[in-house]
Order: structure tokens, then sequence, then C-alpha cells
């Protein structure tokens, strides 16, 4: 196959593979794995294990890289320094040593190709040491979890990880190396690496900001995206040169755009590139697996899986428990961290191209670190109702969470329960109490509620999502509940258990716009306000209240478009800048047809077309320069300019039928 034909099994197999692990509602890194086994050289050998798809799953690596170096900052590390050199330190120290110790009793107890040498069981310890930021971080985000307590520190964890692979990419080529003499060995590397650091950081950093001043003001996307690719390439080269790794390049690369004001811009635009070849990383991962090996040897696979999963599980549980965390906190961030990581099979994979693990045992091993992230999703879904089962004063904990938000809203009646303690749930509740209405806030970031509790505020730590937090802030006394984020799949979860509970209670949600408005108010929701269509409407207010229009004929206005569920402002038209937004298919647009001669609909009644069937409406019809009062019986004609609205299925099905 030549280099065409791979990238393109590549890229169909992954195409195929992420939309089914979406429908499942699994992480695309699964899809991957799973993908790479199927159409590997020891699946349906539909790509090849070449030269060509290593260099491409390199360059994923190189994009992952440049991306954490993006979020790597001096403030955030400070800010959770504890954690992360703290425990995050000790638990790739301790899982290192502890494989140094397994190692060794491998090579006196089991067969050959058990038999490893130090070097080999210090890569295996820094590969068996990573968890999978991409799963993890994902499930955290999903759970809402990412400002809990064992989420911060999941997280703090996951930092250090991805901080400790660029050593651990250097040091484990040297101590392949087999010289005598290892001190120097490793000082040479380390010597390269302290250079090349050098002269990226300091000189770097110097024209870094200057460099990217000048290209921005060229105002060229274009010119800015390939300075960006010349800028992470170019770096992962020069450290390449210099004998090190080209991963490594790249974080330094990111970590100097970091400090820059583009640094949001340049995360944004990297992102195609880090998920597109990250995908084919793996996918490469997966192909690298001889089932039919594993199949022989299932045992000692199954070994594998259990038992470092096991022996992360209690290393991390403890270790967090020595750092003073309470056992359900160290439990939660012990079962998210068990699984194997991206960067473990970047380490297992150099630690084969050295030749310092048996071929057949890398197998196994690999085998192994994909059936943990093929479970980890189920683990983590999981994880309350196993800390409930093993953590004794986990009943205890909740119970006295829940406990005091009903201390705090036992004497409340006919009050608001804000769901959500942000900036706009802060504003809703000032606005509150000078009505003299009584509120109670329920949020999931502890620092935030520790300081607006310490301030007065009438919030408690709890989650909105969860029956047990609505019952304890008193939903059968309260008057209404507002919904403040727009996570419509918390927002979803709400309203389910306030129609289980007080169906009659009036409930507020916030979005983001109105893709889910049906969404929401189908699961209930009393009113629905997408925070894009009032921006709008403030900005047109206040734009006609400055041409002169009367003040009172605005307001009507706007109060007729929120009556009209903003029915008049549903559906825009989309441009190349849309492209980010939410998925195509669920946004509501308008789309202009021009009936030409040959079109379908001349000399039909709009009625006639029957567009509502189809998911689409007529919003208006110009015919020269007039707008026209559009009704069934509208004739239309050669010329006419018809604007229709619905999704971009419905928008195209609608012009399917109007001109042909």
């Amino acid at each position: 196959m030549n280099a065409l034909d791979t990238t393109l099994s590549l890229l169909a197999a992954a195409v195929l593979g992420v939309v089914a692990f979406r429908m499942l509602q699994l992480p695309p890194i699964l899809g991957y794995l799973v993908v790479g086994i199927l159409i590997g050289p020891f699946g349906l050998r539909f790509a090849e294990d070449s030269a060509v798809t290593h260099e491409m799953a390199e360059f994923g690596v190189v994009f992952l890289m440049f991306s954490i170096g993006l979020e790597f900052s001096l403030s955030k590390l400070m800010s959770m320094r504890k954690a992360v050199f703290g425990l995050g330190m000790a638990q790739v120290v301790v899982t290192i040593a502890s494989s140094f110790l397994l190692g060794a009793v491998a090579s006196a107890w089991l067969p050959r190709y058990f038999q490893i040498g130090w070097e080999a069981a210090f890569a295996l310890g820094g590969a068996l040491a990573m968890s999978s930021t991409a799963i993890v971080s994902k499930m955290l985000t999903e759970r809402l979890e990412l400002e809990s307590l064992h989420g911060r520190q999941i997280i703090s964890v996951l930092l250090f990880q991805d901080l400790a692979v660029v050593p651990l990419l250097i040091l484990v080529p040297a101590l392949a190396a087999h010289s005598k003499d290892v001190v120097q060995t490793l000082a040479w590397a380390s010597g390269k690496a302290v250079l090349v650091l050098l002269l990226l950081l300091v000189v770097g950093q110097r024209i870094m900001r200057t460099w990217f001043t000048i290209v921005v003001r060229r105002r060229s996307q274009e010119l800015f995206m390939l300075n960006l690719l010349f800028i992470t390439l170019g770096a992962a080269w020069l450290t390449e040169k210099a004998g090190l790794s080209m991963a490594l390049g790249a974080f330094v690369a990111g970590m100097l755009i970091s400090e820059t004001e583009f640094r949001h811009q340049v995360e944004e635009d990297i992102k195609p590139f880090r998920d597109v070849l990250l995908g084919l990383f793996f996918i490469t991962i997966g192909m690298l697996l001889n089932w039919r090996l594993v199949w022989d040897h299932l045992w000692l696979v199954m070994l594998l899986f259990i038992g470092p999963m096991l022996l992360k599980l209690v290393l991390i549980t403890g270790l967090a428990r020595a750092f003073g965390s309470s056992v359900s906190v160290a439990l939660r961030t012990g079962l998210a961290l068990a699984q194997a990581g991206e960067f473990g099979f970047v380490l297992l994979n150099q630690a084969g191209d050295l030749q310092l693990i048996d071929p057949q045992l890398l197998q196994l091993i690999l085998a192994s670190m994909v059936l943990s992230m093929l479970t980890s999703p189920f683990i983590l879904a999981k994880s309350d109702a196993i800390v409930m089962k093993f953590s004794a004063n986990e009943w205890m904990m909740q119970s006295l969470a829940l406990t005091q938000i009903a201390a705090r809203t036992m004497t409340s009646k006919k009050h608001v329960i804000i769901a959500g303690f942000g900036r706009s749930g802060q504003s809703l509740a000032r606005l509150l109490e000078e009505e003299k209405i009584d509120y109670h806030a329920l949020d999931l970031d502890p620092d935030r509620v520790h300081e607006a509790q310490t301030a007065g505020a009438n919030v408690s730590y709890g989650d909105a999502a969860r029956r047990e937090s609505l019952m304890a802030a008193g939903i059968h006394r309260a008057a209404a509940l507002v919904v403040t984020y727009t996570s419509t799949a918390s927002a979803l979860k709400v309203l389910h258990f306030v129609n289980e509970i007080n169906p009659a209670l009036p409930v507020i949600v916030r979005s983001h716009d109105d893709v889910d408005l049906e969404k929401l108010r189908a699961a209930g929701a009393t009113e629905v306000v997408p925070e894009l269509m009032e921006g709008s409407l403030m900005l047109a207010s206040h734009a006609l209240v400055m041409l002169g229009i009367p003040l009172r004929r605005v307001v009507h206005r706007v109060q007729a478009a929120r009556e009209a569920r903003y029915e008049s402002l549903r559906g825009f038209f989309r441009g190349a800048s849309d492209v980010a937004d939410s998925p195509e298919a669920m946004q509501i647009r308008l789309h202009t047809i021009v009936l030409n001669e040959r079109a379908n609909a001349i000399g039909k009644m709009l009625g006639e077309l029957q567009l509502a069937e189809i998911g689409a409406d007529v919003h208006t019809v110009r015919r020269g320069r007039v707008r026209q009062e559009h009704h069934d019986s509208m004739l239309l004609q050669a010329g006419d300019i018809v604007v229709v609205r619905g999704t971009s299925e419905a928008v195209a099905r609608a012009e399917q039928r109007l001109l042909k």
C-alpha cells in the first residue's frame, strides 16, 4: 500500500469507529483503538503497520504535547502545587519503584519472556504510571465533577503525569544505550536537553510574542495557521536533531505560546490537527495488537489487565489518604486513575523500538492496556456505587451535606432554588435579595461556596441534578427553580426530578442558544432563556432607542418577541465563520432559494408544497424588491426569492422540493 492507500484506509476506519462509539456515548479514543485492532495486520488487514502510519502517529503525539504545553502555566501550577508536586509526583515515583520490585520478582519466578532488565522495568514503570487524560477529563466534565474535591485532585495528578512524560522520554533512550557508564550517558542526554531547552526558552521567549504580533497584524487566518504549524513542527524538528524527543520540542513551543495573548486562538486552531492525528495514533496502537497471541495467552492478559489496575488503585488511594484526603475522595481518585494512558502507549512503543522488552511480552502488555482503557468509562460510571459500598463514612458524609442544605432551607417557604451559583446565579440572588425574596443556591465549586457562605449568601455545596439535593433544598415548598448554567444534559436531569417530585413548580432554564429550546420545553421547562437571543434583543433595543424609536414601542417589540418564544429571531444565515458552532444538523438556520424558470414550485400554491411536513417553514417571500405577505394560497412565480427556515436537513429537503 502506498501513502494515499494507507491514509484513506485509516481515515475511513476512523470515521466509522468514531460514529459507532459516539452513538454508544463512549469516548472516541476507544473507537480508534478497536478500529486499529480490526483493520490492522493481525485483523482484517485493511491497513499495514508501516513507516507511514508510524510517522502520522508520531505527529499526533507531537500535537498532543503541544496542547499540553498550552495548558501549562506557572500561575496554574502554583495554585495546584501541593496536589501536583505532592500527590502527583509521589504517584509517579512510587509506581516506577513498584515496577522495579515486580520486575525483579518476575525475573526470578516467571517464564523467560517475563524476565526483564532494570532498564525495561523503568520504562514499564513509566508507562504504568500514566493514566488517560482524554478519557478521565471527558468523563469528569460530563459528570460535572471537574471542580469537586476528587476532580481537582485527579486533574492535578494527570497534570504531573503529563509533565513527567518529558523527562521519561529523554531517560528511556539514554538508559537503553547500554553504555558502560550509565551516569555519563544520562549526563550527556541531560546536557543536550538543557542546552536545547535554554535555546528554546530564552531565545524563543524573546521572539515569540513579537513574531506572533507581526503575523497577526497581517490579518490573514491562512498565514496564522501556517505560522502555527511552522512553530510547532520547527520546535519538534530542533529537539529531534538534538537526539531528543519531537514531543519535547512541541511541549516547549506550546508552553512559550501559553504566555502570550494568542494562546486561546492557537488552542482553537490546533484542535483539528491534534484530534485527527491523535486519533490516527490510537489506531496504530490498536494495529499492534496480535489478538491471536492474546487468545493463546488469555489468562496472562487478564492477569496483566487486572493486576496493574488493582495495583494503581491501591497505590493512588493509599497516597491520596496519606496526603489528607477522605476515604471517599481517595477512592474516587484511585478509580479514575487506575487505567492506562495515552503516554503509556508512547513509552511502551519507545521501549519496543529500543528492544528493551520481548516482543511477545510487549503484545500481552499492550492488550492489557487496551482492555483497561476500554473498561475505564464503565468503572467511572459506577464509581458512586463502588464508593458507597467500600467507604463506610460516605453515606454519613453525603447525609451530612444534605442535612446542612435542609437546615438552611427548613424555615423557607415560597423561596427560589438557584441551580448554579456562578455569575448569573449570583446576579439573580442579588436581585431577589433586593425584592426581599428568599432563595437557596446549590453549587459544586467548594471554594465558591465557602467564600459566598462566609459573605452571607444562602448557598450550599450540592448537585442540583440529584434528587436528594433538590429534596433537601425544599423543592416541595419552593416557588420557582432557576437553572443558571448552560449544560443541557444537567438541566434535563433537573427537569426530570422536578416533574417527578413537584410538577407544578415553575422552572426557568438558561441555554446558550436556541438549539435545545424545544427539547428543554418538552422536558417541562416553563421558560427557556437563550442567552444569545436575549443578547440580540438587548442590542436591538438599545439601537432602536438610539435611533429615536419611542421607548414604549421598543419595549413592546421586545415583549412580543419573548411572548412568541423568540420565533421571529430563530434561524440565521450561516457563514464560513459559523462552522465551529453547535453541530450543523441541530441548528435552526435560514436559507435563501431563488426560483428559476425551471423550478418545480412555479405556478403552485405555497400550501401545495407541504414544507411543514418535512420540518421546514417559509420565513419570507420577496418578489423583486418587495417583501410579500405569504400564505398557503400564494402562487409562486419565476424570480421569487423564498427564505426557508429549519434544520440543515429540513432546509435541504425544502430546497429539493421547491426546485426539483
